[in-house]
């Protein structure tokens, strides 16, 4: 909390839940990122193009950002080993297929859509979130 930045956070709450909504009513679809880019790994004849889009624009947002003379936090991995960081990854992509969406798809698109599964999917991520925070940091000691 020591950079917290409510106006700037909430201007970033509003353009993701705009963007959401603008990508339900132009294409009908759920901005589930790891839908979106779970499609590309195994294609479907005239589905790919829209994901590489939206796949590449979330890579290019923060390279235009920094091109416009913004400049990114500095970006940090409290993990000792790179196989500790892989291993958080294939748990997380386990979980989203477990799941069935990620935290975007469930947290921010189900949740203002009041869809019972994606309230159940959120607090199941926020509960595991807050239990993996309490036991690293204070049952572990790290």
């Amino acid at each position: 909390m020591e950079n917290f930045t409510p106006i700037s956070s909430l201007i970033g709450g509003g353009l993701i839940g705009l963007s959401a909504v603008l990508f339900m009513l132009l294409n009908g679809r759920i901005a589930g990122i790891s839908g979106i880019a779970g499609g590309l790994i195994v294609p479907v004849a005239g589905d790919w193009p829209w994901r590489l889009a939206f796949v590449l624009g979330l890579v290019a947002g923060p390279l235009v950002y920094m091109a416009l003379g913004g400049q990114l936090p500095a970006i940090q991995f409290p993990v000792s080993s790179p196989l500790g960081l892989i291993a958080a990854g294939l748990i997380v992509g386990f979980g989203t297929r477990l799941g069935g969406g990620c935290t975007s798809g469930h947290g921010v698109c189900g949740v203002s859509r009041l869809s019972v599964r994606s309230l159940v999917a959120t607090a199941a991520f926020m509960f595991t979130g807050f239990a993996t925070v309490y036991v690293i940091r204070h049952v572990m000691g790290g």
